[in-house]
């Protein structure tokens, strides 16, 4: 592959914005061995939330790029047409200076420029061309780095896979790092955009690798059995919570799990997290500043069934699934935590052209169910630990907010309606109140949810609130931890190893 720079602005002409993209594809079905993907988000969005983008339609078949900014006191949408209609499937990636990145395809080449409003048009920078010599080369933009001032894409090729800064270098695009082996995936593990996780495919499994992009290192990060699919899906830098996907606690399918970058703590696959096979769960974002407590950060998961997508909220401190309508036009699978717990889903409606619906959920209601630390011999003292439970919430019911808050109940005088009865083996699409059935084995703990705010550009809709159904059954035991192995870092990460299974694991055992 070459890169060849040159650098020329050029003015598009606006056009009348359309209707927000709903990203319906479907992706490819899962036996463990492949993983089953999730769509691409309908919106991108930098780590600060400052600027999202997006491709929009105008008309039948005529796509533009179109900004949002999100750090206001109401998001706005600012069309970036140029002078002819994109293809279908041109990516968009913005900046935190307010410009967007977009990547178009050109036969062999792959080409980059940085869009910019000019008045009534549309200023834009080319930044330069990557030409794949190999016409089977796939090439696509990485997740917005932490910086918000480069971006990256990743060139997958036969037997090795490139990594190429594409914005923010100073002589066009060029490759920082090359990984042997086809490579899909790619999270962020620091804040400062040096540390990118890759999953790696050799000899016929995959394991995530981590690349430093400033020496082009690239060392093991993820392997919980030697002959399982380990994927990494979501990181947070400020708590080190790790969302996982592997296949080692079922072999065959893969299991949704979470553990702790620095901490010798093994990985843990909660059976709240366990969907039926024609179901889909994808994380897409993570609370920030939870610093060294991981359990306690909510994560916002999509949910993709028969129904349609829906949203899930979780996390590690917890043995239930909140599950919710997702706003109507969201962008789906695109949002981002506040770092009070708010959950921001961009949406589009024939109404609204930009709108973000907030939500909020009340976790002080939720009684203490996190799982005790696993106590591993010559474990205790090592660096980077983190303890199972820090952070989790009291065991006790919280008093209800104040309110008018995200997650308070409705004005009084409106009824409280009991959630549907759980249905064993079945995962429903939440119903409008935003509850769903309960999905896991029977006797698991089922979803619920609180009163829970939607908020957007054009007023606010309270749903209302959910009666929690207790039961009260005896206390699940705990399944012992298969062997100790962890992410045991001190200064870089480390690979997260695990001693060798015999046969099948217990699919409700703690594996790390």
């Amino acid at each position: 592959m070459t890169a060849c720079a040159s650098p020329s602005p050029t003015t598009g002409h606006g056009n009348e914005a359309g209707q927000g993209h709903d990203d319906s594809e479907e992706g490819s079905p899962g036996d463990g061995k492949q993983k089953r993907y999730a769509s691409p988000p309908g919106c991108v969005i930098t780590v600060d939330g400052s600027y999202g983008a997006r491709l929009a339609l105008a008309g039948d078949d005529s796509w533009f790029p179109e900004r949002w900014t999100l750090d206001g006191p109401e998001p706005y949408a600012v069309p970036l047409p140029a002078s002819q209609p994109e293809e279908p499937g041109t990516e968009v990636l913005p900046l935190t200076d307010g410009r967007v990145l977009i990547h178009r395809l050109a036969a062999e080449r792959h080409l980059f420029s940085l869009l910019y409003p000019t008045g009534p048009g549309t200023g834009e920078l080319l930044l330069g061309a990557v030409e794949c010599g190999d016409p089977t080369t796939e090439l696509r933009l990485l997740p917005p780095s932490p910086c918000g001032e480069w971006a990256y894409a990743l060139a997958v090729g036969r037997s090795s896979t490139a990594v190429w800064l594409v914005a923010g270098g100073a002589f066009g695009p060029e490759p920082v790092a090359e990984v042997p082996g086809r490579c899909s995936g790619g999270v962020w593990l620091d804040g400062a955009g040096r540390l990118l996780a890759l999953d790696r495919e050799a000899d016929g499994r995959t394991k995530t690798v981590v690349v430093d992009l400033e020496g082009g290192e690239v060392s093991p990060l993820l392997q919980i059995a030697e002959d399982s699919n380990d994927r990494l899906l979501l990181a947070d830098p400020d708590s080190g919570l790790l969302l996982i996907s592997s296949d080692a606690p079922s072999p065959g399918h893969d299991r949704l799990g979470w553990g702790v970058l620095g901490s010798t703590l093994p990985v843990r696959f909660p059976e709240c997290l366990r969907v039926p096979d024609d179901h889909r769960m994808t994380p897409f974002a993570i609370q920030p500043g939870q610093i060294l407590t991981p359990e306690s950060c909510a994560v916002a998961l999509r949910v993709d069934g028969a129904r349609g997508s829906w949203v899930g909220l979780w996390r590690p401190a917890s043995r239930q699934v909140h599950h919710l309508p997702a706003p109507e036009g969201w962008l789906t699978g695109a949002g981002l935590w506040t770092r009070d717990g708010v959950l921001q889903l961009p949406y589009a409606t024939g109404m609204v052209r930009c709108g973000v619906a907030r939500v909020g959920v009340p976790w002080a209601d939720e009684p203490d169910a996190c799982e005790p630390p696993y106590e591993g011999p010559a474990h205790e003292d090592a660096l980077g630990v983190v303890p199972a439970c820090e952070g989790a919430p009291p065991d006790e019911r919280g008093a209800p907010s104040a309110p008018g808050t995200p997650g308070t109940p409705s004005a009084p005088g409106t009824p409280e309606t009991p959630g549907p009865p759980s249905a064993p083996g079945g995962l429903d699409a939440p119903s409008a109140s935003g509850v769903g059935g309960a999905f896991g084995e029977p006797g698991a703990p089922g979803e619920s949810v609180g009163a829970v705010a939607l908020m957007g550009v054009t007023g606010t809709a309270e749903l209302p609130p959910e009666t929690e159904t207790e039961t009260e059954t005896e206390p699940e035991p705990e399944p012992a931890s298969v062997a100790a192995g962890g992410l045991a870092v001190a200064a870089r990460p480390v690979p997260l190893q695990q001693a060798p299974l015999e046969g099948r694991v217990n699919e409700e055992v703690t594996v790390g």
